[in-house]
């Protein structure tokens, strides 16, 4: 199940004295998140509305409506904020790495599960998953067409097609 918010960001700091704040996004490119028209600063919580939001040096800044003073921005610092899915369309079949952790990894031909999402790092091209078994090894795994059969966040599950080795001395068809 797919969540309505997602973490976008922290607010770290201040930025001059009429109440903005500066935001570090969670996201690909501070843009993103100046495009959003509101924030919540809890999962569900009432919506913050932007003022105005503009990227700055890979942070965002932004001026909230209600918030006018250095005094008032202070007391955001240090929140997590928060967006709203239907703020945030995707193309199909593309989906956010927040839906993408946390779900078991299966073998798309035997059903066998390596163990769970972790992490998702972007070293170079393409994504790498963290996967950790129940026994707590963790492997990597190259998410690239080859090997990555099937996304399905929204019932949790992914399927892949590993070659042997890839998840340790096991191999596709033991368990």
């Amino acid at each position: 199940m797919l969540k309505a918010f997602l973490e976008i960001g922290e607010i770290v700091t201040t930025h001059g004295i009429m109440g903005e704040v500066k935001i570090y996004p969670w996201c690909d490119e501070p843009e993103f998140l100046c495009a959003l028209p509101r924030l919540y600063l809890a999962e569900g919580a009432n919506p913050c509305k932007i003022e105005s939001a503009r990227p700055h040096k890979n942070m965002c800044l932004v001026q909230f409506e209600g918030v006018s003073d250095m005094d008032a921005a202070r007391k955001l610092v240090g929140k997590t904020v928060w967006a709203a899915r239907v703020d945030m369309p995707l193309e199909e079949g593309r989906y956010f790495v927040q839906d993408i952790l946390g779900c078991e990894v299966r073998d798309a031909d035997t059903g066998v599960v390596y163990g769970k999402v972790t992490n998702i790092s972007h070293p170079a091209a393409n994504d790498v998953y963290t996967i950790r078994n129940d026994a707590g090894q963790e492997f990597l795994f190259p998410a690239v067409a080859e090997f990555l059969d099937t996304l399905c966040p929204e019932e949790e599950y992914i399927l892949v097609r590993p070659i042997e080795g890839m998840f340790g001395e096991q191999r596709s068809g033991d368990e």
